[in-house]
């Protein structure tokens, strides 16, 4: 067995546990299983981790980061943004479609971290990096689109979420990918309309000044009429 340092070993181990998990379920994920996904001893893993609920804490960790690394994707210069929003969609859709096992591990973290105490942080954890992740992502949208949006990140964010959510987990019951994908493009129609363009900067129009044929005159003189208004004597 190849000696390497404690973080890469982590590594190993952490996607060991991801693999198991989403291949089999939560339950098949034990300490035993996880060693012989890496090729590793069993004394290699309680070296690494404490326990099964410390492994499982760095597996929703690591299903987080992935959702974050997705906020990252490239936004084509100079697109609007119904190209920006299928786009979005295409590539949200394309991840959750090509990653079933790991899209139904992300809830079984979800709901079994809710029923067990010493792992009551995790589900906490991912739905913060995950609104975190989509605030981050909408706001790159109001950049490349040149839009803003009419209602508060952060509300949308979690609309967002929780749309996917259902989609997914809808699809996760019947398979329906139609359905999913056609749900998915109509809520991206709804997110353009909660978008209005920047508004054009004004240019600042220079101050008028008098016609140069007209001379300085004694006596008041009212806005917009050229002569002097008559004074009584």
């Amino acid at each position: 067995m190849n000696r390497l340092p404690v973080a890469e070993r982590r590594e190993q181990l952490i996607e060991a546990a991801l693999a198991v998990a989403s291949r089999a379920g939560i339950d098949a994920a034990t300490v035993r299983a996880v060693a012989a996904e890496a090729g590793v001893s069993l004394g290699v893993v309680h070296y690494c981790f404490q326990d099964k609920d410390e492994l499982l804490r760095a597996v929703a960790a690591a299903i987080t980061a992935q959702n974050l690394a997705m906020s990252q994707a490239a936004i084509p210069p100079d697109a609007d943004l119904a190209t920006v929003l299928e786009l979005a969609v295409e590539g949200l859709w394309r991840g959750i479609r090509d990653n079933r096992g790991a899209q139904l591990l992300s809830y079984e973290l979800t709901t079994t971290s809710l029923r067990h105490s010493e792992l009551n942080q995790v589900a906490s954890d991912q739905y913060r990096g995950t609104w975190g992740a989509v605030e981050l992502f909408l706001e790159r949208i109001e950049h490349g689109a040149q839009v803003s949006w009419s209602v508060p990140r952060s509300s949308l964010a979690r609309t967002l979420v929780a749309t996917v959510d259902g989609y997914a987990l809808a699809w996760l019951v019947d398979g329906d990918e139609e359905a999913a994908i056609d749900g998915l493009h109509r809520f991206a129609r709804y997110l353009a309309t909660q978008t209005a363009q920047f508004a054009p900067a004004v240019e600042e129009q220079p101050l008028a000044t008098p016609p140069a044929t007209v001379q300085p005159v004694d006596g008041p003189v009212l806005p917009g009429v050229v002569e002097p208004v008559s004074t009584p004597a």
